[in-house]
């Protein structure tokens, strides 16, 4: 059995195996990450915390940690049925489109961990980012964390098999019209599935395309958690601070 749809991130991602693959992801690097950033952006005390694709809620559930309110928020309808057994008063999950509008203002949107650049309409693109404009008050900062995609496509592994609690993950990567893709093949419960994952290959010129189309203004780019220079070519994120 082949499982695909027309919005690969509808699909991929709402399903145990997405999670399996990526169960390896380093927490206590996403958690100083986390301090590092509402550090720099000196955010107000229980200040108002959207974290716009928020998928199981890892960073949602540390921000709250740190007494901020966070509004977490994804499109995968399972990943925000587990995310809701972490509620409390100042934490809530809800499904929601990130290319609309959120009704509520925030001192800080964050779009963490490449989370952006998956619609098949490249406008939703644009308009997640005008949406993140009229989520942030007056005195609020936008964050999209986003791969380098220099460094990715300089240092891409074409092929490799990652087994993972038993499942062979076949995993193919190449670039393609502009995207960077990630063909998955593997058989599990008795079944064979095969996903591509496919992502905008946005440059640091693109993305200020964008923000000034969507009118805000970029205050500062990182290159890493850490949140050292970013250099176009050995930086292997791009941290975007604007407002």
């Amino acid at each position: 059995m082949t499982k695909s749809t027309e919005h690969w991130y509808a699909s991929w991602f709402d399903t145990p195996y997405y999670h399996i693959l990526y169960k390896d992801r380093d927490y206590t690097e996403a958690q100083n990450f986390m301090d590092n950033l509402t550090d720099y952006l000196n955010l107000p005390e229980q200040g108002e915390i959207l974290d716009l694709a928020c998928g199981k809620g890892r960073h949602s559930v540390y921000l709250n940690s740190l007494s901020y309110n966070v509004t977490g928020v994804d499109l995968s309808e399972q990943s925000i049925e587990h995310a809701k057994q972490f509620e409390n008063e100042t934490l809530e999950f809800k499904v929601h489109d990130m290319s609309k509008p959120y009704p509520k203002d925030f001192d800080a949107v964050f779009n963490l961990f490449t989370s952006f650049g998956y619609f098949d309409d490249e406008n939703c693109n644009l308009e997640t980012i005008k949406s993140i404009k009229l989520e942030l008050n007056e005195f609020g900062f936008g964050v999209i964390d986003f791969m380098n995609t220099n460094y990715i496509i300089e240092n891409l592994i074409s092929e490799d098999i990652k087994t993972v609690d038993g499942i062979d993950f076949h995993q193919k990567r190449s670039v393609k019209d502009g995207y960077i893709l990630k063909d998955i093949s593997f058989d599990a419960d008795g079944q064979h599935f095969e996903f591509q994952e496919r992502v905008k290959a946005f440059t640091l010129k693109d993305f200020e395309t964008l923000f000034e189309k969507a009118g805000v203004y970029l205050l500062d780019v990182f290159g890493d958690y850490k949140l050292n220079k970013y250099h176009a070519q050995s930086s292997e994120r791009m941290i975007m601070i604007f407002k």
